[in-house]
């Protein structure tokens, strides 16, 4: 008697290592087939654990599947019972100049940009619009970038630099080359893997990952995946994955409450707490295309829809984000976790020294990737804003960085500036186009550039740069002085 299997449990075999889908109510293990597929394993992979009925239908005859398989890849018939109207809902349409499979090879991609240009030409419309997409005029998602390009070095020589260390630390956890993922919500909309394939890739690389509330998976499906048999190093030493969580506080409270106990017994080491978006910013390239209305992320429960404003994923998709969250609000938070607590979105200096005297561990410098606030300040112009307003902070406190870091001599400028490390949120997104590898791919372009740029600026370790190394002359005017500041001196409304 043929095995009858619910909607759920097929749901559960959605990624390339273990693939499952539905074709005229049998299901089918296309695990191994999918590479193999002579129309190319991308259009197995968009209905990988969904029916995938009306594509095959299009093009083939119907008994072709059942002649063309191995008896043990037909598992058994859909519970018709199960079916949910999110799981009849259909992928995304792919564009014609949108293919998964014309993408070039990964060993032919030599920069982080080389996978901006890949994903733009083979993910979905609305996978692009989404990820790339930034807050009205697209100023601040410009200036991340920019703002680095005026910053100058100033190399020294006759150094003896043939080693060099790129190790750090961040938040006591040990990391290959300071860069941690910054949480991205939804990485499934480029790749089936999502964030297990990127933490596969940080954990093979030694790097940190931060989940987001958004993930599209529960963050114990993350940790199982990166929790197999490749435990220790080629010297023995224990490979271990620092995870971090990004929260959004949830309007209903208890169920923030509820995942921040779950994550504590999880092991996750930190808690990022976004405070840049207490709102989500009009991106207008997002509400352009319709959304895929059987989307969704299972720790916030948030859905997908379209309404009258358009699509935008970020602004449906945030509405449970409790906008009224404030300063007032932390030592709850404090009775909610025993994780170091991180402001992940601070702006000014004086938000950076009042997240000091409210003990908090550590701050990212961050604008949401541009994707809040246009014409906000660049993260690297507000690190170097702390060290002109209250240098103080690099002492009580760690200090990230997180947006427009596109090469090494990006991270070694933070890094000169008082940044312990720098996260990046596309980039690893784009990167996950090519699944783990090219999760590992992408990291190991930027540590092989901070080490040419160590090395030609004389530097052999992570501990020998300061602010010295930099010419900041071309920004230096573009940095407020809280003393000096024409309005904040007498104006009555003005928060110094």
């Amino acid at each position: 008697m043929a095995r009858v299997i619910t909607v759920e449990e097929i749901s559960k075999h959605a990624i390339p290592e273990d693939l499952w889908l539905v074709v005229d109510d049998t299901v089918y293990d296309l695990t191994g087939f999918a590479p193999e597929h002579p129309g190319g394993a991308g259009i197995i992979h968009r209905y990988a654990g969904k029916n995938a009925t009306a594509a095959y239908s299009e093009i083939h005859a119907p008994s072709l599947i059942k002649t063309s398989l191995h008896p043990s890849k037909i598992l058994g018939t859909l519970d018709p019972s199960s079916i949910t109207s999110e799981w009849v809902k259909p992928p995304p349409t792919v564009s014609k100049s949108f293919s998964p499979d014309s993408k070039p090879p990964l060993d032919t991609l030599i920069n982080t940009h080389d996978f901006v240009s890949a994903a733009k030409q083979t993910i979905t419309p609305k996978t692009w619009a989404f990820y790339s997409s930034a807050a009205t005029d697209l100023n601040t998602k410009a200036r991340n970038n920019s703002a680095y390009i005026d910053i100058g070095l100033r190399p020294r020589i006759l150094v003896d630099v043939k080693n060099v260390d790129t190790r750090t630390t961040m938040l006591g956890q040990n990391m290959s080359v300071p860069i941690f993922c910054a949480p991205a919500a939804m990485a499934k909309m480029i790749n089936p893997e999502g964030e297990k394939g990127i933490a596969k890739g940080c954990k093979k690389i030694g790097i940190p990952q931060c989940i987001s509330t958004n993930a599209s998976f529960p963050i114990q499906e993350i940790f199982d995946s990166v929790s197999g048999d490749d435990r220790y190093g080629d010297f023995g030493e224990e490979k271990q994955l620092p995870i971090f969580f990004q929260l959004y506080i949830d309007k209903q409270r208890h169920k923030s409450e509820a995942l921040l106990k779950h994550v504590d017994e999880l092991g996750v080491k930190a808690i990022f707490l976004t405070v840049d978006a207490p709102v989500p910013g009009k991106r207008e390239a997002d509400e352009r295309v319709k959304a895929d209305e059987s989307l969704s992320t299972p720790m916030s429960g948030a859905k997908a829809k379209n309404d009258a404003k358009g699509g935008a994923l970020g602004r449906i998709m945030g509405s449970y984000i409790d906008s009224g969250v404030n300063w007032e609000d932390l030592p709850w938070l404090r009775r909610c976790t025993k994780l170091p607590i991180v402001l992940k979105g601070v702006q000014t200096a004086m938000d950076a020294k009042r997240a000091m005297e409210n003990g908090i561990e550590a701050i990212v410098l961050s604008n949401h990737g541009g994707r809040s606030l246009d014409t906000a300040p660049p993260p690297i112009l507000v690190l170097l804003e702390l060290q002109k307003c209250c240098p103080e902070i690099f002492d009580k406190m760690e200090v990230f960085v997180d947006g427009g870091v596109m090469r090494g001599t990006d991270i070694f400028k933070a890094l000169c500036l008082g940044a312990k490390s720098v996260g990046i949120g596309r980039g690893f997104l784009y990167a996950l186009n090519y699944g783990q590898e090219g999760v590992e791919k992408f990291v190991e372009i930027l540590k092989d550039e901070l080490e040419t740029t160590m090395r030609m600026m004389g530097v052999t370790d992570l501990s020998q740069v300061h602010p010295g190394m930099l010419n900041t002359r071309a920004v230096d005017h573009l940095i407020p002085d809280r003393e000096e500041h024409p309005y904040a001196k007498w104006h009555p409304k003005a928060r110094i």
